[in-house]
């Protein structure tokens, strides 16, 4: 199993942790992902990362599409895979419908169809096999629509990039984990029950049929996972407790929160309910306190050294399954990450 760890995001201040990352590279961390919201953009922590580390991949997770388009990913994609030869990985996602529409002042629209064309475009870009053409219910290229010139014509990429760029997705929906399997080559669930593939495995299933030759060994499935080691288990499931009921309880609008439906199908329909009731009624630190330690425990990994090597164990049976190919680790302390690659690579 790869690892990876996140935090090169930025928040309200910038504040990589550089020194993080050059150990996890040290003890043979995989990759490193940075993040975008409204704020600080994911294209450029990436860069920074690049060029100041010499073998660990370095992702985004994610790259907004409605906040640029198609080709405009694909630039910035070559430019940073050939600039580092070939470690950058392409995370792509929808974001959310308050976001795009809120921030970017672009239609949310068809977060799935977006995806399938916002690849496929990219993919052409990539292969430079001839001028680019597409029509698509949300990208033609040329464009001809309302507005334009009428002086539009395909193009192809000035830049001959040699490197593979693997293309990832945020998604946790059925139709978004079918989507992805489709025409990616990974995906990101933002937590993870090791033991419940099966959530996943029929919408995957469905994409890799859609694709026609593809399976798990072409696809990889890299949940997040929070880790924060210390003697006090609660005390480490505290923080996480209040992310957790952010997304459960608060992103999004009630009736369609897709963080919540995802806590659901992991076997928490009350604990959804109830942490959304009491997070809409701005009772957000009840509707923390209502996440479940049960649900924490299956997806994150926290408490003393002893407890994290023995909760590893489903991690290691579900990647000796292909059920999870990549862990990427919400953590920084020095010491864990060294637990954590002692115990896996």
């Amino acid at each position: 199993m790869k690892l990876g760890i996140l935090g090169g995001g930025i928040g309200a201040r910038v504040n990589i942790n550089l020194d993080a990352i050059r150990h996890a590279e040290a003890l043979g961390y995989d990759s490193v992902w940075t993040a975008e919201a409204w704020g600080g953009d994911a294209v450029t922590p990436a860069a920074w990362i690049l060029a100041q580390t010499t073998k660990i991949n370095v992702g985004t997770a994610i790259m907004q599409m409605p906040a640029r388009t198609p080709a405009m990913a694909a630039m910035t994609a070559m430019s940073l895979a050939e600039l580092s030869g070939g470690r950058f990985i392409c995370g792509l996602g929808a974001s959310g419908p308050q976001v795009v529409e809120g921030w970017h002042g672009v239609p949310y629209g068809k977060p799935i169809t977006r995806l399938k064309e916002y690849v496929q475009i990219m993919q052409q870009i990539f292969a430079r096999e001839d001028k680019v053409s597409f029509d698509g219910s949300i990208y033609q290229m040329p464009y001809t629509g309302e507005g334009s010139s009428g002086l539009g014509k395909p193009l192809k990429s000035i830049l001959h990039c040699e490197e593979d760029i693997p293309i990832y997705s945020a998604s946790i929906t059925p139709a978004g984990v079918a989507g992805a399997a489709e025409v990616c080559d990974g995906f990101f669930p933002i937590w993870m029950d090791p033991e419940k593939y099966a959530v996943f495995q029929p919408d995957i299933q469905k994409g890799f049929d859609r694709a026609g030759e593809k399976n798990l060994t072409q696809f990889d499935v890299s949940p997040f996972v929070t880790v924060i080691m210390g003697d006090d288990v609660e005390q480490c499931m505290m923080p996480i407790r209040a992310n957790m009921a952010l997304y459960i309880g608060g992103m999004g609008a009630r009736d369609k929160n897709f963080y919540n439906n995802y806590a659901k199908a992991l076997g928490f329909e009350d604990a959804a309910v109830q942490i959304q009731d009491l997070f809409l009624s701005g009772k957000k630190d009840e509707a923390a306190a209502a996440v479940p330690a049960e649900l924490i425990d299956a997806c994150h990994l926290v408490g003393p050294a002893d407890r994290i090597k023995e909760r590893l164990g489903r991690w290691k049976t579900a990647g000796a399954n292909g059920h999870v190919s990549s862990m990427l680790l919400g953590c920084q302390q020095p010491e864990a990450l060294e637990l954590i690659a002692g115990e896996m690579l």
